[in-house]
């Protein structure tokens, strides 16, 4: 029929085309909140196991909720007044303290015998790395200048807000959310749509919260041992440790490269200390933690885990490897409880 009517069918293409870039469009320009609704809605997931913790040992599922609100709120107003204005101040000065640990370094005996031995090379990439680290041309230009490192500021602000603000709604209305939900699906197939749904948003939320406490046991370790070998700032390297390491197999990887080579500024001995630290504290973390922590959740494959973490951090940053990996342990378990059985059925 449409070979009869070329210019009908050309419009009806043409038309959807159009209708499919504005909707893209549309999807763009409101990115910012499409992200901070998920952001809010995994932090939920997060939290609900805590939620579920409190049931269990005999409180009322509403008390519960309460109480986790409660904490989250003091957890946030505590970072923000105690551990943000430190962190702050200690980026600051570490910044400003570059040439100055770069000047100690070139006094270290190891560093003018890899000089010499390099041919000038570890000293040029240092002196690079410590130059463009405290110019503050550098960090302007990252931000896209002074205004637009403003605005962003601001926008992170409001964003921040506005995810914690939507977090207590969602913790709040879960269950009502979701039976809300449900009754959308038929009723002939509602009874196994939630269950797989619960199954999968109790998995997730199993999955963040374990990642969660892994990272704050990296961090506390990495923090306490970088204190005992006298690394200065260690601090902030302690909290950009807990963020990278939310990614699981690479985040600690990354982390022990650069304690690593931030100790050398203290001493050659300092680092291979924390190296091997560092080293056996993967051990305990991969063989003795994780399996503890995220018994109870979807195991994901290594390789799962890097695709993930790559394709999310390229689409949205560290955000994005953050919030992919979960996604990813809920497309598994959909894969085993609905693709696999119903591949053996035919």
């Amino acid at each position: 029929m449409m070979a009869d009517h070329p210019f009908r069918w050309a419009f009806i293409a043409t038309l959807g085309a159009i209708v499919a870039i504005g909707i893209v469009s549309m999807l763009l320009s409101i990115s910012g909140v499409v992200f901070s609704v998920f952001a809010a809605i995994f932090i939920t997931l997060g939290l609900d196991p805590l939620v579920r913790w409190f049931q269990r040992h005999g409180m009322k599922r509403g008390l519960a909720i309460v109480t986790v609100i409660v904490l989250f709120i003091l957890v946030i107003a505590g970072l923000l007044w105690l551990v943000l204005p430190l962190v702050i101040n200690q980026a600051i000065t570490f910044i400003e303290a570059l040439p100055d640990l770069y000047a100690g370094l070139q006094q270290q005996q190891w560093y003018q015998d890899a000089q010499a031995g390099t041919g000038g090379v570890v000293g040029t990439i240092y002196a690079w790395v410590t130059d463009t680290l405290s110019d503050p041309n550098f960090w302007a230009t990252v931000g896209g200048g002074a205004l637009n490192i403003g605005f962003a500021i601001v926008g992170g602000i409001s964003s921040a807000f506005f995810i914690f603000i939507l977090t207590i709604y969602f913790m709040a209305t879960l269950d009502r959310s979701k039976d809300a939900v449900y009754t959308l699906v038929a009723a002939s197939h509602r009874e196994r749509v939630v269950d797989l749904a619960d199954r999968i948003m109790q998995n997730v939320g199993r999955y963040l919260s374990g990642m969660v406490i892994l990272a704050f046991f990296n961090a506390l370790y990495s923090l306490l041992l970088l204190y005992l070998v006298g690394v200065p700032y260690a601090l902030v390297i302690a909290v950009a440790a807990f963020f990278i390491t939310l990614i699981p197999l690479i985040g600690t990887v990354l982390t022990t490269i650069v304690m690593t080579l931030i100790t050398l500024f203290v001493s050659p001995l300092s680092a291979v200390i924390v190296l091997v630290a560092m080293l056996v504290y993967m051990q305990v973390e991969a063989y003795i933690l994780t399996p503890k922590v995220m018994s109870k959740a979807v195991q994901v494959p290594g390789s799962i885990v890097l695709i993930a973490a790559l394709a999310g951090g390229t689409l949205a940053g560290l955000p994005g490897a953050l919030v992919a990996i979960p996604v990813a342990a809920g497309i598994l378990l959909i894969i085993k409880e609905v693709v696999v059985p119903a591949k053996a059925r035919s």
